[in-house]
């Protein structure tokens, strides 16, 4: 019996092996996990970045699963959709653009909106990491181990690293606002930062914005929260599926009592 259908997406340059800390841990209580490669990350490397084609393949992956989403007793299972970083602003932007698609959303290090001096400073910076002779990979392996270890690092680096993606995804992000799409969303919404995250700063702002959100902060916590902490983060997703499982009873429930 699947409870549900989680899907997660990576951060910049990374891929879908940076989530090998959820998926067996997910897996274990009965929910049907899939992490995606996003456009020019992972094994789609090569592949140019694009919005349209990340909400592309987030949709395939938020459809996917088994044949109806089944929970055993023939209702469809909720779909929950879990983004970090990048991912946390493309799932923000994919719940916005497809209402009724998810039953909830789990947007993580995504804390204020990415435009003027914060995103044009993170753009001079990702550039003159390229200009180094390796296309920055041993500065981002060396501070993946630094503030990571050497467990976590090994996930980020373990599906390859997006080492050209900077600019294109920057520059695609930067057209996103994430604020006007979460007074779209119409699906609950878990904000999840970790406490030292320098991209918490407009957490509240984007709190206010939505309709249905709560704010979880946690401590000891990085940008990288999932990385970072992972057992706090995977118990973060095992509460939102809970909730939205009882939610959907208590619906069954009106509409039962209705008839």
């Amino acid at each position: 019996m699947t409870r549900a259908r989680v899907v997660l997406v990576h951060g910049i340059r990374t891929s879908a092996t940076m989530w090998r800390n959820q998926l067996r841990p997910l897996a274990e209580h009965d929910l049907d996990v899939h992490a995606v490669d996003l456009p020019a990350h992972g094994t789609r490397r090569g592949e140019p970045f694009s919005v349209h084609a990340a909400i592309d393949t987030i949709d395939e992956a938020v459809s996917g699963g088994d044949a109806a989403g089944s929970r055993g007793d023939g209702a469809p299972a909720p779909r929950l959709l879990v983004g970090l970083s990048l991912g946390g602003y493309l799932s923000i932007e994919y719940a916005a653009r497809h209402p009724g698609r998810i039953d909830g959303l789990v947007a993580a290090s995504c804390g204020t909106r990415p435009r003027g001096v914060a995103l044009a400073g993170y753009q001079r910076l990702a550039a003159a990491i390229g200009r180094l002779p390796d296309q920055g990979r041993a500065v981002n392996d060396g501070m993946a181990r630094l503030f990571l270890g050497r467990e976590a690092a090994d996930d980020v680096v373990a599906g390859g690293v997006a080492l050209d993606v900077m600019a294109p995804a920057l520059a695609a992000v930067g057209t996103l606002d994430p604020e006007a799409a979460l007074a779209r969303v119409d699906c609950p919404v878990w904000l999840v930062n970790g406490r030292y995250d320098h991209f918490r700063f407009e957490e509240r702002r984007m709190l206010r914005a939505a309709r249905d959100a709560r704010l979880v902060v946690i401590p000891g916590a990085t940008h990288l929260v999932s990385l970072v902490r992972p057992r706090e983060f995977t118990a973060v997703v095992l509460g939102a599926v809970a909730e939205l499982e009882h939610r959907r009873a208590k619906a069954t429930r009106r509409s039962a009592a209705a008839t």
